[in-house]
């Protein structure tokens, strides 16, 4: 079994063994997430298709197995699974403990998303950080305009899914073993590392996670 699998494997784990624990209560959520998941997948494995074939990233297939889908490592497609079911299992833990973080003012969030468009228009050059922070920062301003209740709590939760972000993502870029087992290229980021993680992964991470949310809020509150 690959080191990228075993990656998977151990970061949904424990929130689906959780899932059942009647506090949370994730288990009885799974209709909402799931179709949340399948429908940000899409164009996140497209992107991930788009940049690896024009070598913004890759992979190392010492550390993958040999199946393919799309061009791309069947550890990848799992990982646009395993990361968005246990991240909102994080926020939904978090949402138990802090519950009045769900319904209040998120106005600061206008002036991050002002930095977002501005840092990617001085990266403009730099694919991976543009169209990360200018997709991030366009997100943000759409759930401000529709007055979205959970901007504050979502980002509390981020603060606590960065503790698994710097493990699983330090293994990926190669901050515990000799080499990485996801490549990036320089000249499409900034160069910026946090450890050998690129900077953007915080944002892309967040975007993933925060398109996650917004779906499965949404769903929750439709249906």
């Amino acid at each position: 079994m690959s080191l990228y699998l075993w990656l998977n494997i151990l970061t949904i784990l424990f929130p689906l063994i959780a899932s059942f624990e009647k506090k949370v209560n994730y288990f009885s959520k799974w209709k909402y997430l799931f179709p949340a998941i399948i429908i940000v997948y899409i164009p996140f494995i497209i992107w991930d298709a788009i940049f690896t074939s024009q070598g913004v990233w890759g992979f190392n297939s010492a550390y993958l197995n040999d199946v393919k889908l799309f061009g791309l490592p069947i550890e990848e497609h799992l990982f646009f699974i395993c990361i968005p079911f246990s991240c909102i299992f994080i926020y939904e833990c978090v949402k138990y403990q802090w519950y009045q973080f769900y319904n209040t003012n998120s106005s600061w969030v206008n002036m991050f998303a002002i930095a977002l468009f501005l840092v990617g228009g001085i990266f403009l050059s730099k694919s991976y950080t543009s169209i990360t922070f200018f997709s991030l920062a366009v997100v943000l301003v759409i759930l401000v305009f529709y007055r979205v209740k959970y901007l504050n709590l979502f980002f509390l939760s981020y603060l606590f899914i960065l503790i698994p972000f710097f493990i699983v993502n330090g293994i990926l870029t190669g901050s515990f073993i000799h080499n990485e087992v996801v490549w990036y290229n320089n000249e499409e980021n900034m160069g910026v590392r946090l450890f050998t993680i690129p900077v953007e992964d915080t944002f892309y991470g967040m975007l993933l996670i925060l398109l996650n949310v917004s779906i499965y809020e949404y769903l929750k509150k439709k249906y």
